[in-house]
């Protein structure tokens, strides 16, 4: 559904989402990896468990959180991809405990 234009920019570094090895650009957002993968949903809602996507991509809607490297809520728009980095699809409430 998604693609990157310029495929042949920036370094390239792997992230795992939901545990598969990804192949992302140094300098993109989670988000942006986020909907080039199938299922295209960063997160389900709390109260009807309906999937939800990165939509604005800068901060203001908070439908592209996600677990990042273990911490909940992450908003995937604002988070640059490192190398290594796990990211988990968030599934209704975010855990506090972590």
């Amino acid at each position: 559904m998604f693609r990157k234009l310029d495929q042949d920019t920036g370094s390239s570094l792997t992230v795992h989402v939901d545990g598969h090895p990804v192949l992302a650009i140094a300098g993109e957002s989670v988000a942006a990896v986020l909907l080039r993968q199938a299922p295209f949903w960063a997160r389900t809602t709390p109260v009807s468990g309906a999937r939800r996507a990165p939509y604005c991509m800068m901060g203001v809607c908070f439908d592209c959180l996600a677990v990042v490297d273990g911490v909940s809520s992450v908003q995937t728009c604002l988070a640059p991809v490192r190398e290594g980095m796990r990211i988990e699809r968030q599934q209704g409430r975010p855990d506090v405990t972590s």
